[in-house]
């Protein structure tokens, strides 16, 4: 089936499987490899992405679903800026990786999270994203959460 959607802004078709999940359409067929395997189960959320402006984990979104639809990867979250997303740039600044691995898919869900919540407390970032940190960098990610929002109020960046 052929499959024609909007990657990171790029108008893209690809001939696949309509049951294969995302993750690979993106991975494998798209060369984009910010976005991870993890589970496979859509407990992790190492391979979130956006779609149509929405958090969904691509190892169960089935590729025919994104057919005719915009795809952001963390390769396209700055959205072609000449600076980095405000989640990006906190994440620096925080320095939050260690492995590093699961980071691309917590940088998603933390902007579909700020899109929302426009002041969040520690609380509010526990109690909504549920991706999983192997290494434990869970104090890290919240305090770049808070700093991104901070950041995002004073610039307004979208």
């Amino acid at each position: 089936m052929k499959i024609a959607l909007k990657i990171n802004t790029e108008a893209s078709t690809f001939e696949a499987d309509p049951d294969m999940p995302l993750l690979w359409l993106i991975r494998d067929e798209a060369k984009l490899k910010g976005t991870k395997f993890g589970c496979g189960k859509g407990i992790c959320g190492a391979c979130s992405v956006h779609i149509d402006g929405e958090l969904v984990r691509s190892c169960l979104y089935p590729a025919h679903m994104a057919h005719e639809k915009a795809v952001t990867t963390i390769e396209g979250l700055s959205k072609g800026q000449d600076r980095l997303h405000f989640v990006q740039q906190a994440w620096l600044e925080v320095q939050v990786p260690q492995c590093g691995y699961c980071q691309p898919g917590f940088m998603m869900a933390a902007a579909d999270f700020l899109k929302r919540h426009k002041n969040p407390t520690e609380e509010d970032i526990q109690n909504s994203i549920s991706n999983i940190c192997r290494c434990g960098t869970y104090p890290r990610i919240i305090k770049a959460i808070l700093l991104a929002a901070q950041t995002k109020n004073h610039e307004s960046i979208d």
